[in-house]
């Protein structure tokens, strides 16, 4: 390769992973911040909620947070970074999106035990209907969330990045570059089944009060969410994969993509 060539072939490879690792980043810290609406999932659709009893004690509904909805956004920028930056690139951004998470809350934690300006308190109270509002108890009822729930979201994420990188290089290994969708699929199908317990589980069962029932069928309910919308967005990775190779060139794209497989570590 000659010196153009290798400058040419170091720009984009700057360029695409800036660009991935923004839009990893952005979702990523996104879904964070809306999570915590829950909302219904029958009810978008004009459907009864579904009732259903798990454990004999726990009745079940299709109920999910505002950050599911975009998540999936996650999995796929993940499995593409994976497949031309390989385990050190995902490592790499997954390291510092969950740096940038935690800073968010710090921040977050912060700015909500700043007293409110009175004149804020008056403009925006009562609400539309008349009712008396306190703007300040609503923005921190949003915004700030427990520490349960930090820790929760913040190993869940990385643990679950770590798994999904090992499996796909792992299946990567053995499809080599055809198959896009089964090492993308099957790395989604492992790590998201760990991320959808994880942070259930440390954010409401060790820091809150569910039970273990609860535990289990919000994340049966998360984790059939999270995987089902993975498939049907599986023509994205590969229009995906389209641009990137047509952006880096056909002998740019094989280059980066053997790097990426050479590394089938976990850590």
């Amino acid at each position: 390769m000659s010196i153009a060539d290798s400058k040419v072939y170091q720009s984009k490879k700057t360029n695409l992973f800036i660009i991935l690792a923004g839009i990893f980043l952005t979702n990523a810290i996104l879904a964070e911040i809306i999570g915590v609406k829950i909302f219904s999932g029958e009810n978008t659709l004009g459907l009864e909620p579904a009732g259903w009893t798990f454990f004999g004690e726990y009745i079940l509904d299709f109920n999910l947070t505002a950050g599911a909805v975009i998540w999936p956004i996650v999995f796929i920028t993940t499995d593409i970074i994976n497949e031309y930056y390989g385990k050190k690139g995902v490592r790499k951004i997954s390291f510092i999106t969950a740096f940038f998470i935690a800073y968010m809350f710090i921040v977050i934690s912060l700015v909500t035990v700043l007293p409110p300006a009175a004149f804020w308190l008056d403009v925006n109270s009562p609400d539309a209907d008349g009712n008396p509002f306190d703007i300040n108890y609503a923005f921190n009822v949003i915004f700030r969330q427990g520490l349960g729930i930090i820790i929760g979201s913040l190993i869940a994420f990385l643990l679950g990045q770590l798994v999904d990188v090992y499996v796909f290089q792992k299946l990567r290994k053995i499809t080599g570059p055809k198959m896009i969708w089964l090492r993308a699929t099957g790395s989604t199908l492992v790590s998201q089944f760990i991320d959808s317990f994880v942070v259930l589980g440390i954010a409401f069962y060790i820091f809150g009060n569910w039970s273990w029932a609860q535990v289990v069928s919000v994340g049966i309910i998360n984790y059939i969410y999270k995987f089902g919308v993975a498939i049907l967005l599986t023509p994205l990775l590969y229009l995906g994969h389209h641009l990137i190779d047509r952006y880096l060139g056909k002998e740019v794209a094989e280059q980066l993509t053997q790097e990426a497989s050479a590394d089938t570590s976990f850590l």
